[in-house]
């Protein structure tokens, strides 16, 4: 059943399958639209399933596909924690989109912030006159502590209004990050989050809590779409 909720619609599905599958049915309705299809994608477990699963559409609309990234570790491209590793990996060696559609975060200079606003330039440029980047499409996770993207709670980038594209520090794992703004995420048509698993269950309540005042990133993403499994969203009535 998909519900409303404070930061956007949840619907809950029976498994992390039907997650994919959904998502699939969202991205392939986007990208069989006129006019071409720009989607920021993020990376992690969950996604997986999903590339794997798009990449058995081999007749979608491919070449005029864009693919950019929301977040990225600040990592060499062939690194296992690297998003575009995963996405490659899982999907995008295995679909006929031209490599020219394919626009990953760049991780190749010492200095992060550089490289983030390397990424703002190009997104700017493929973005032409806008305020804000217009994704079609963004895809984005829920961290255990709130977190979507790199946007981590209580970090000063939650608070960017003119930056489309900045350097964050994750407070575990790989600290040095890229990662697209709150500002750059909203102006998306639509955003939908990935949410599977027990592990989930707690944070992603809190996230949806009406009456919840604690500044998690992912409350700040408007209009979102959550699609979540049983064990994420258990006390939710399932489609």
């Amino acid at each position: 059943m998909e519900a409303a909720i404070a930061a956007g619609r949840l619907l809950a599905l029976k498994d992390a399958a039907a997650v994919a599958r959904e998502a699939v049915r969202i991205w392939a309705a986007g990208a069989r639209r006129p006019g071409g299809f720009r989607v920021a994608i993020s990376g992690g477990k969950t996604p997986e399933g999903f590339f794997r699963m798009l990449a058995s559409l081999q007749d979608l609309p491919w070449p005029t596909t864009e693919i950019f990234w929301v977040d990225e570790r600040h990592v060499p491209p062939d690194h296992a924690a690297s998003n575009y590793h995963l996405a490659r990996a899982a999907l995008l060696d295995h679909v006929p989109i031209p490599k020219s559609n394919i626009h990953p975060m760049p991780t190749g200079s010492s200095d992060p912030k550089s490289d983030a606003q390397d990424y703002e330039v190009l997104l700017r440029r493929k973005f032409l006159g806008q305020s804000w980047p217009s994704f079609d499409l963004v895809l984005l996770g829920l961290g255990d502590d709130g977190h979507t993207a790199s946007l981590f709670p209580s970090d000063p980038t939650l608070q960017e209004s003119l930056r489309w594209v900045l350097a964050t520090r994750s407070p575990q794992g790989i600290s040095d990050r890229l990662t697209l703004t709150i500002p750059a995420l909203n102006q998306a048509s639509k955003k939908v989050f990935l949410v599977c698993g027990s592990g989930k269950a707690g944070i992603l309540k809190a996230v949806l809590d009406p009456q919840a005042s604690a500044p998690l990133p992912a409350r700040l993403i408007t209009g979102a779409l959550f699609l979540a499994d049983r064990e994420a969203a258990p006390w939710a009535s399932q489609a």
